[in-house]
């Protein structure tokens, strides 16, 4: 009785206008417990969305890579003139530069192995460490989109348990005891699933640009370790641009079996 008297007399006393059900006022009456929830989902709200602009980034950044390798990189008498032209840290820079690399290794090799196998090998490992730094912190989202709506849930009956208990001092259940309580719970619900949801659908979209990614270096990684094996015999047909003469075709255009 005496906190529902007490609970009245704070929301009269409280100046007009103001909400005593908002949510600074339930995560003051939630005390640390609910305090250190929110903060949780907070920060893991902002680390999704600093993954998600990021990763977003690096990701265009590789396509225009691409773009730019289309046009022009076939078009080079060598493997080592059309690399000096790319950029300085462009993924298919160094695919190339680890393809030319293996190349010059291989001759220094005292225990025979083929040279397909070798280079094979090498641009497979170079593949693998791009796709690595691409898929770097996606793990992190799909933690998120797991486990936020279960904290949220922590937070949620954490709220109905102290509404419980509310209840059980007033012996009543009023709105007056149980509103701030069950308030707090339900924006526990509510920003848990706020900050799984985008979390869950950035997961999926940067995954199905990393795939698509991954199969242009690999196609690009596949071109090289046929030029690489054919002595420069083999590379893809190059489609001239409109307004401009084609060039001679290359010796063979199918590229070497991986």
């Amino acid at each position: 009785m005496l906190t529902t008297i007490l609970a009245a007399g704070a929301a009269a006393a409280a100046p007009k206008g103001d909400n005593p059900y908002g949510l600074i006022p339930a995560l003051r009456e939630g005390g640390l417990i609910s305090q250190t929830v929110f903060g949780i989902l907070v920060l893991m709200l902002f680390v999704s969305l600093y993954i998600l602009f990021t990763k977003l980034f690096e990701q265009q950044k590789v396509i225009n890579q691409h773009k730019r390798v289309l046009g022009s990189f076939w078009n080079a008498n060598s493997l080592r003139e059309a690399s000096a032209k790319l950029e300085k840290n462009s993924a298919y820079k160094q695919i190339v530069d680890d393809g030319l690399s293996a190349q010059d290794q291989h001759s220094r090799l005292t225990d025979p192995v083929e040279a397909h196998d070798w280079l094979h090998g090498s641009l497979a490992r170079s593949e693998a460490s791009i796709n690595s730094q691409l898929n770097s912190g996606l793990a992190f989202l799909a933690t998120v989109g797991a486990t936020a709506p279960f904290i949220g849930l922590f937070g949620t009956v954490i709220g109905i348990y102290r509404a419980l208990i509310k209840i059980g001092a007033a012996g009543q259940a009023s709105i007056d005891a149980v509103a701030g309580p069950v308030g707090e719970a339900l924006i526990m619900t509510a920003l848990g699933l706020v900050v799984a949801v985008p979390a869950v659908l950035a997961y999926n979209w940067l995954q199905r640009r990393n795939k698509s990614i991954a199969e242009d270096l690999s196609a690009f990684s596949n071109d090289v370790l046929g030029y690489l094996a054919s002595d420069g015999a083999v590379r893809p047909a190059v489609v001239a641009r409109k307004g401009a003469a084609a060039p001679k075709p290359a010796a063979a255009t199918t590229t070497a079996a991986r």
